[in-house]
């Protein structure tokens, strides 16, 4: 164990030299290379690379904000860094307020967000930007390292929540993550691996328990897993979203898009089979699928860059629950998303927004959990980059679009 570690610690700490082995990866500067990121980050907070036996794929995953993952690679050292990070806050040591977006392609939250049995509101406050407060076990607080290998790390912390009703929660967060081989990703796509075409995925699962001695009930309020991945936003990426075909009577509505406010049309596309949404970080705006419209899957294409990015999520069989995270007092708490999708934006209060970022995330069930008992929930980020052709067969079979389809979905 002491020896896997130091192995990898050494391992960070001498990406300058490794990055010099190979030319950068087609459409990649040095500045968003994996090998650049994690150079600049590791010198502010000790950084945990999870690698492939060749070193080309790799996992940057981080103990100290929280054990999430913050940027990958199908390249190695000098491929593109997939996840958006915020390097400048990183390095500047000052804690943010409210929230602190340092970035990351898979980072854990709680839910709800929003309503009468929100976590990241005080009792009694107003549902605005103001008084909204990420968890400090969520946000700012380290995770244990609990064991790790090559390809793998297990985290855990141990905290307490006050939601906005007064339940107090004694909760632990156990989680790990794992890099997947490029065979295994194939496989879970149930494609042959494309011959053109460079690939990096990974996983978390994510383990919620109720550590206290009173069961967590609906009426004083549940609590859920969300996981939160965040990627560079561009004018040519747009975020894909497959949905069940059906009538509202039957399913419910195919979207909901009024978390902030109306979204554009613009901005947004609403198919029977699949909603477009814009990734550009230029329009604050968020969007969510119910549990009896979502696939498991969403997903997004960077037509700059030739990026086709997968995020599968579990959704349990059975219909469950899901935590509602609107800002305001519900009516029904527990009619939330499964899936959601989020473009970053200027605030319109004013201000500097979070972030070049958009994010794609999921969540588990509320969990009404006794005493020792727990509820889990995976999410599983796949990248791939090259040709366009054999991205289109990838598109086409797992998402159910075409290429062509998401480009022209939306005006650039």
């Amino acid at each position: 164990m002491r020896q896997e570690i130091c192995a990898i610690s050494i391992f960070v700490t001498c990406l300058g030299g490794l990055m010099t082995a190979t030319a950068l990866a087609p459409g990649t500067t040095g500045s968003d290379s994996f090998g650049s990121v994690t150079q600049s980050v590791g010198a502010a907070s000790k950084l945990v690379v999870l690698s492939s036996r060749d070193q080309q794929n790799l996992v940057a995953v981080s103990p100290a904000m929280q054990g999430r993952v913050l940027t990958s690679s199908a390249a190695g050292v000098n491929g593109r860094s997939y996840g958006w990070v915020n390097e400048e806050l990183i390095s500047s040591h000052q804690a943010q307020k409210h929230f602190n977006a340092n970035g990351g392609e898979d980072r854990v939250w709680i839910g709800p967000e929003g309503g009468q049995y929100s976590v990241f509101f005080a009792p009694g406050a107003p549902f605005d930007l103001a008084h909204w407060y990420t968890p400090a076990p969520v946000d700012t607080e380290p995770f244990q390292v609990v064991r790790q290998s090559q390809s793998a790390i297990e985290l855990r912390k141990a905290f307490s929540l006050l939601n906005y009703s007064g339940t107090q929660f004694q909760v632990q967060i156990d989680r790990e993550v794992s890099l997947l081989s490029p065979e295994s990703v194939w496989r879970d796509l149930n494609l042959p691996a494309a011959t053109d075409v460079k690939v990096v995925g990974f996983e978390s699962r994510n383990k919620l328990t109720n550590m206290g001695s009173n069961p967590w009930k609906k009426e004083t309020g549940l609590l859920s897993l969300w996981i939160l991945g965040q990627f560079e936003a561009s004018p040519h990426a747009t975020i894909v979203i497959p949905i069940r075909e059906g009538s509202e009577a039957q399913l419910g509505v195919p979207v909901t898009s009024d978390y902030f406010g109306p979204i554009p049309p613009t901005r947004l596309a609403v198919r029977p089979n699949v909603i477009f949404f814009k990734a550009d970080a230029s329009y604050r705006s968020k969007v969510g699928v119910s549990p009896l419209r979502a696939k498991g899957i969403v997903g997004s294409y960077d037509a700059e860059n030739h990026v086709l990015t997968l995020v599968q999520y579990t959704i349990p069989p059975g219909h469950p629950e899901y935590v509602n995270s609107a800002w305001k007092i519900q009516t029904n708490p527990y009619a939330g998303d499964v899936g959601n999708a989020y473009n970053d934006g200027p605030p319109p209060t004013g201000g500097p927004q979070l972030g070049h970022f958009y994010e794609l995330e999921s969540s588990s069930p509320a969990a009404a959990l006794a005493p020792g008992q727990s509820i889990e929930h995976m999410q599983r980020t796949i990248h791939l980059q090259g040709d366009d052709k054999e991205l289109n067969q990838v598109s086409v079979a797992v998402l159910g679009v075409s290429l062509d389809e998401i480009r022209n979905a939306l005006p650039e």
